[in-house]
């Protein structure tokens, strides 16, 4: 019979937990310090190639915003 509790020690942890305001926190600070980097590169890339980026500058420091905090969180 096979033992299906090994290394379970009693933990059970759900897929998908609600964020907490430390994670919030964490999110605005990192969007906040985003957005400078994001009108560069949205500025750069509509000097160099001479059109409209396809997400504009707050997109991207969101996308990145999202990124970095679960990041940190999953570590």
């Amino acid at each position: 019979m096979s033992d299906f509790s090994a290394g379970d020690h009693g933990h059970h942890q759900a897929t998908h937990r609600k964020p907490h305001a430390e994670f919030y926190a964490y999110f605005v600070l990192i969007f906040v310090l985003a957005i400078p980097f994001g009108l560069m590169f949205w500025a750069w890339g509509l000097i160099s190639e001479q059109r409209l980026p396809t997400h504009g500058p707050l997109a991207r420091a969101w996308r990145e915003a999202g990124a970095v905090t679960a990041a940190i969180f999953r570590a």
